[in-house]
């Protein structure tokens, strides 16, 4: 690969890396304001549908832009780049029809086995998104594929701040105005097919010219449209299913958490409101998330341009990195959390409700986490086996299971089931990787150390917190105002333990250490302490 097209892959992966970011960011932060406003119960139906628009924005943003970008880059000349990008637009369009209208003639029907009729408005909101998913997921396509990424990061960005800033105002115009719930979910789910329609706008220039303009003649032969199809099933298919994998299990909880808790003799109300306090452990998930990918992330070019090179022990070397890098802050993100919950429980939802079932919920950062890395690196070897059986198991897991544990244990069982699902994705596909890749875990007696030092942490954070608790009073630590000066002082507290326990068990080597931020500045403090003290 020539050094300055190699520049210029790097250059959009970290545009891309960073727009990706800060979207993932606004759509975690956003829901704690919602919930806050809307309460429980609120919280509760816009939840119920959102995995409908999580499915329909992965497949626009990740899994289909990134198999036509596939397409676009096989093609030999601009002519067939822009006929191919044409066929796969057509392609998404008849599948983006089947499931809008789908979605607006069953949406009843959908409703129905959520355990609430009352949601179908709010499921033909949402359905209006899938029209603009074929434009939206064509050209991001298209100039992924030609290495531009620019505008699928501005796109990204467009359509979620749009989508956040109108959610928060029907959320803002429910509790002015007295609506109902219903009514204020149906608003707040319009937000998904609005945001698309400014996020396409992008792509506008793009679609007049090569989307609706007269085809030119092609200079190749291209694939026909019943060979193209396949290929979008199989391969585009997987790419979406690995790209959805938290947000289906979300929506096999709006299908059976519901039912579930009614079943098990809670009243309507009674069971939509916890239903909600559940769903209070989506967003911190995903703030988890960012946080153990993030970095890791930054280390994917270096992996694809040791593959490009045919460098074995070098891709070794990146792929231990991201692996050790992702699975440390995840853990760090989990123990952390699951220590300090209920005081981030009292501080962002005003309650302590729920905090056992957020605990239990918080432990599939560590798994999503693992999920998310190995398939970055599977996908670069083009090892899907692995990855489509694991993710079909732990699918399995939840659909079979989740009903049954709602019943028996109620939100807890719900939390729990999730753990276990990613826990069997994962186990699948750490066995089914390649020798070297399941190595990565075990070698050095990295994870020994990992498990030890986290221990250690959490103590010394839940034994901090108890410790503040007891000096201030009960009454006074029950207070939002000081659940938060204990979250913060817990989270210094925790990473200052972290820190100086990576440092002195030698958790990562030197490499691993300048992926994370502010670690070369570390590595020379360290150097120059050890240089004072001989």
């Amino acid at each position: 690969m020539p050094k300055d097209h190699l520049n210029t892959v790097f250059k959009g992966a970290l545009i891309l890396s960073i727009s990706s970011l800060v979207a993932k960011i606004l759509s975690a932060v956003y829901r704690i304001p919602l919930q806050n406003m809307v309460g429980n119960t609120g919280f509760y139906v816009y939840q119920q549908i959102y995995p409908l628009y999580g499915i329909g924005m992965t497949f626009a943003l990740n899994g289909f832009p990134n198999f036509i970008s596939k397409l676009v880059a096989e093609q030999p000349d601009e002519t067939s780049k822009s006929l191919i990008a044409r066929r796969a637009f057509h392609i998404l369009s008849g599948l983006s029809l089947v499931v809008f209208f789908g979605l607006q003639l069953g949406a009843t029907w959908i409703a129905a086995h959520m355990g609430d009729v009352n949601l179908a408005p709010i499921i033909s909101a949402v359905a209006w998104m899938f029209v603009f998913m074929p434009w939206l997921a064509t050209g991001r396509g298209y100039y992924q594929g030609k290495f531009l990424m620019g505008p699928t990061a501005v796109s990204q960005l467009i359509e979620q701040v749009v989508r956040v800033a109108i959610i928060i105002m029907a959320a803002y115009f429910s509790v002015r105005l007295g609506w109902d719930n219903y009514r204020m979910g149906t608003w707040a789910m319009s937000s998904a097919p609005l945001a698309a329609i400014c996020s396409s706008l992008i792509f506008t220039a793009f679609g007049l010219r090569y989307l609706l303009a007269p085809a030119p003649a092609p200079t190749h032969p291209l694939p026909s449209y019943r060979k193209l199809t396949k290929r979008f099933v199989i391969e585009g298919g997987t790419l979406c299913l690995v790209a959805a994998v938290v947000i289906l299990l979300q929506l096999v909880d709006s299908f059976t958490v519901m039912r579930g808790l009614m079943h098990q003799g809670q009243l309507p109300e009674v069971a939509k409101a916890l239903k909600g306090v559940y769903d209070r452990g989506q967003p911190l998930v995903q703030l988890g998330l960012v946080v153990a990918t993030a970095f890791s992330a930054t280390l994917l070019p270096a992996l694809t341009d040791a593959l490009a090179k045919r460098q074995p022990i070098e891709f070794k070397r990146q792929t231990q990195a991201m692996v050790h890098v992702s699975l440390a802050l995840s853990m760090a993100a989990t123990v952390g959390l699951v220590a300090l919950m209920p005081q981030i429980n009292r501080l962002l939802f005003g309650s302590l409700e729920g905090t056992t079932a957020l605990r239990i919920y918080i432990i599939s950062i560590l798994f999503a986490a693992l999920i998310t890395t190995y398939t970055s690196v599977l996908q670069s070897l083009n090892e899907y086996t692995a990855m489509i059986i694991g993710i079909i198991a732990g699918l399995a897991t939840k659909v079979l299971a989740n009903y049954i544990f709602v019943v028996h244990y109620g939100i807890n069982g719900a939390s729990a089931v999730t753990v276990l699902s990613l826990a069997v994705m994962f186990a699948v596909m750490w066995l089914g990787s390649p020798e070297d890749l399941q190595q990565v875990l075990l070698e050095s007696g990295y994870l020994i150390k990992l498990l030890a030092l986290s221990a250690v942490m959490g103590i010394v954070v839940i034994l901090s917190c108890h410790q503040i608790t007891a000096l201030v009073g009960p009454i006074l630590a029950n207070t939002r105002g000081m659940a938060g000066i204990i979250t913060v002082i817990g989270v210094l507290i925790g990473v200052l333990v972290f820190v100086a326990g990576a440092v002195y068990a030698r958790l990562f080597t030197i490499r691993e250490w300048l992926v994370l931020p502010y670690g070369k500045r570390l590595i020379k403090a360290v150097a120059k302490g050890k240089e004072h003290h001989s």
